[in-house]
């Protein structure tokens, strides 16, 4: 080291002879411990390394101490500086230079890390072959603490610290093999990486395929996406060497894989890191940097190659594992429910099941369709409680228990209260919400009962949407337990072209929000939504659980009875009005104004409005339930309008004679003033009353005998 310029010389002696004296004055060794500069020599052949006692005080080695080790000098360092230290020896010898500088910090007994630069000469045999190193050894932190050295590093390890990060959170989020190749390859994936090309190989069985490739890579090459468990290629030998290769220029890379030659003139890149992603001692694949930059890959940038491989590494396993998991649960719950659903006469079913994305979490959700003697049908959704294997094996249990009761002709209320005592049987903590009815699309007929379940929803043919009131039950188990086996059965009509809609809570939970808000918004959906039942199945799956997200089952029936719009000639409407829904007698009036406008029959708008109320007032008044409106044209022989208001009472309207000032007992009389021809038939259970508005015909003249019977209702 000169005084001038404070850096060790280019020409280094081969030994720095120690001097000694003995009057008292200091020796030369103690002068260049003050100023901390040593010297050594490396018998590379012999392993042996002989350092002064100088150099040895520069590294806090005690010299009587020391055994001639490189190890015990090495065994200093942090593993990071040892790997700089290596790599700046390893390259300077095999590429044929004669002398290596390197920066490197030791960690001192005082807790301070110590700047330290070693600038040594390699001899060479005739042959090139390195077997001495002879240099100079010192304390150079006050030296690379105030040089640009220092502003250069820390600006790179800055830049090395962000890719970590920024790397590190992009692929936190991963779930699924997709999602890391999306992170990787994605807006922002290279410059996260801080690389300008990559290719992701993952080996499956005997196979490597490349599954993600993005920017200048070798691999997306034709021919050269997947080369298999190859050794020419460099994915493959990196997986079956295991060990990492840092190729810095084009004639390397081909010069270690003579089959990339033909090709070598159309890479855009200078530089590869070929990295091995080994996760628990398991080779998964290979991760390839590609830069377009010339790049002598030094201590840190082989350190950060390898350190992104490691986060890449337990990424692709955590979502391996989690896709392995899923499918594994995916096929449990798939195997428990229906493989098809029946087609039915008269209408159509669309069934949708989602599964929660969590794992192994299983959920216990269902759905069903049953074939019943007489052309009925039912349909159910159920819930069993939790999210693991235990509630699976339970649904599928409880499912075709409920099946085979069903199927052996029982009423709804008898098939859930078999279903929960079957359940409290298995000796099972667990209970089951469902809602199942018994559908006969002939007459309309639905029979619902539900135990601890949302009840159904029916979008009527304006696109209004109902939620009837239908009593319940307790739970499945609960039930039986508390020995309360109640399913109450509600009957509902639905009438052509309406549609029933069954759904579990995964639907309508969002999270954050009440139930209730969720069910209201499940309702505007399904008004909003298509006619056809599959349409609309898909578009509350693709409105709902993907909004809300994918934090539970769901389970979700649509059945749509078929429409009955009649003839270009002869239209028909239905329309089911709740007895509980305010609204309905208003909207009926408007349906049917509306229908005879559309039909170019509004002459008759007003005499069909008017009977339209009369009509449906006396069914919500004076009976116990809902009423079906059905309004169609009859062409031949004269175009004239029936009306039809059907209800589930089976008493018959009787003629009376009201007195001046009742404020009942007109309705038979407005009908004989009104309508052309009317009358009452038997429908079922119940009963319709009917009226046809518009010209007269001569065998209309007389009005049939049900009609002089009297009304006690009116």
């Amino acid at each position: 080291m000169t005084d001038h310029d404070q850096q060790p010389s280019t020409s280094v002696p081969p030994r720095l002879l120690i001097e000694k004296t003995h009057n008292g004055e200091n020796t030369t060794a103690q002068r260049l411990a003050m100023n901390r500069t040593g010297s050594f020599e490396w018998d590379v052949e012999a392993g042996t390394l002989d350092m002064d006692d100088a150099g040895l005080l520069v590294f806090g080695l005690n010299p009587q101490t020391f055994d001639s080790r490189p190890e015990t000098v090495l065994g200093r360092l942090e593993p990071s500086e040892r790997t700089r230290l290596d790599v700046a020896i390893d390259e300077a010898i095999e590429s044929g230079r004669s002398s290596y500088s390197v920066h490197f910090r030791v960690p001192m007994d005082d807790g301070r890390d110590q700047w330290t630069h070693i600038q040594a000469r390699i001899l060479r045999s005739e042959g090139g072959r390195a077997h001495r190193i002879i240099g100079v050894v010192q304390d150079a932190t006050a030296e690379v603490t105030h040089s640009a050295f220092v502003l250069d590093l820390e600006k790179r390890r800055q830049r090395q610290t962000s890719i970590v990060e920024r790397t590190t959170s992009a692929l936190s989020r991963a779930v699924t093999v997709d999602d890391v190749t999306a992170a990787l390859t994605g807006p922002g994936g290279l410059a996260r990486l801080g690389a300008d090309g990559l290719s992701l190989g993952l080996v499956e069985n005997t196979t490597l395929s490349a599954i993600a490739l993005s920017g200048d890579s070798v691999e997306a090459i034709d021919a050269l996406g997947e080369a298999g468990l190859d050794r020419r290629f460099p994915l493959a030998d990196t997986v079956l060497s295991g060990r990492p290769r840092f190729l810095t220029s084009v004639p390397a890379l081909t010069r270690r894989y003579p089959v990339l030659a033909p090709c070598a003139d159309r890479l855009k890149f200078r530089a590869a890191a070929y990295l091995p992603l080994v996760a628990q001692a398991r080779s998964l694949g290979t991760l390839a940097l590609f830069y377009r930059e010339n790049t002598t890959f030094n201590a840190d940038e082989r350190n950060l190659c390898l350190g992104l491989a490691a986060i890449v590494a337990q990424s692709v396993q955590r979502a391996k594992l989690f896709d392995e998991e899923r499918e594994f649960a995916t096929g449990l719950q798939s195997a428990m429910l229906p493989r098809r659903i029946q087609e039915i006469e008269g209408g159509e079913i669309a069934v949708r099941y989602h599964a929660a994305w969590s794992g192994r979490q299983v959920g216990g959700d269902w759905y069903d369709v049953i074939g019943l003697p007489k052309n009925r049908f039912g349909i159910v959704v159920g819930d069993v409680q939790g999210h693991d294997t235990h509630a699976a094996a339970i649904m599928g249990q409880l499912r075709i228990a409920l099946r085979a009761y069903a199927a052996e002709g029982h009423p709804p209320s008898t098939v859930l209260a078999r279903a929960s005592r079957f359940l409290a049987e298995l000796d099972t903590d667990r209970f089951a919400t469902c809602a199942y009815a018994q559908v006969d699309l002939a007459s309309g007929t639905v029979r619902v009962v539900r135990a601890g379940h949302f009840g159904p929803l029916i979008r009527h043919i304006d696109g209004r949407v109902g939620s009837p009131q239908v009593r319940g039950g307790l739970p499945l188990g609960i039930s039986t337990d508390f020995l309360d086996e109640e399913f109450p059965e509600t009957r509902l009509d639905l009438v052509p072209g309406e549609t029933l809609v069954l759904y579990t809570d995964g639907l309508v939970e969002e999270p954050g929000a009440d139930i209730d808000a969720g069910v209201q918004t499940l309702i505007n959906e399904v008004s909003a939504g298509p006619a056809s039942a599959h349409a609309l199945a898909d578009h509350l799956s693709e409105r709902l659980w993907e909004r809300w997200g994918s934090g539970d089952d769901v389970a979700l029936l649509v059945l749509r009875r078929s429409p009955d719009p009649g003839s270009p000639r002869a239209p028909r409407l239905h329309q089911y009005i709740h007895q509980a829904d305010p609204e309905g007698l208003s909207d009926a009036r408007t349906i049917v104004r509306q229908a005879l406008t559309d039909w170019e029959m509004a002459e008759l708008a007003d005499d069909a409005e008017l009977v339209t109320g009369e009509l449906l007032v006396n069914v919500l008044l004076h009976t116990e339930g809902g009423a079906v409106l059905t309004l169609e044209v009859l062409p031949e022989p004269v175009r004239r309008v029936r009306l039809s208001v059907q209800d589930r009472s089976s008493a018959w309207p009787r003629r009376r004679s009201p007195g001046e000032t009742a404020t009942s007992g007109r309705g038979l009389l407005l009908l004989d003033a009104v309508a052309t021809r009317w009358g009452i038939e038997p429908r079922g259970e119940g009963k319709a009353v009917w009226c046809e508005i518009g010209p007269s015909t001569p065998s209309a003249a007389t009005p049939p005998p049900a009609a002089k019977q009297g009304c006690r209702h009116s």
